[in-house]
């Protein structure tokens, strides 16, 4: 269960993850990516975050070690920005749920049509 306080955290650092994501990364492996949503250990020192990618499967790769990559660097520039006693350690993650969302919206379109004949 996520306490107010950790819940505006995770918030907080999902705009600004976005942000440097967006403005100050410059990897070319880096495909359209967006920040699903953080979360957050009990502690405060470790973040998952996830993301989706535009793009097949050798896209989600190439952004995902691009993330990896740049995980320290994205953190380094967290601390300069947060007045935080613990900036948590970054790891990222693929969303698998948006792909999992269309592709039941799909079977759902899939049903509402009238049969042929």
């Amino acid at each position: 269960m996520q306490t107010n306080r950790m819940a505006r955290l995770a918030g907080q650092l999902q705009q600004e993850i976005a942000t440097i994501i967006h403005q100050e990364l410059k990897d070319p492996r880096l495909g359209f990516v967006t920040i699903t949503r953080i979360e957050l250990s009990k502690d405060l020192r470790h973040a998952k975050v996830l993301f989706s990618c535009l793009g097949g499967a050798g896209e989600r790769d190439s952004s995902q070690d691009a993330l990896d990559r740049s995980a320290r660097f994205i953190h380094g520039l967290l601390k300069k920005r947060f007045r935080l006693k613990v900036i948590p350690e970054l790891t990222f993650r693929y969303d698998a749920s948006i792909e999992g969302s269309v592709a039941l919206s799909e079977a759902f379109e899939k049903l509402k049509r009238p049969p042929d004949g």
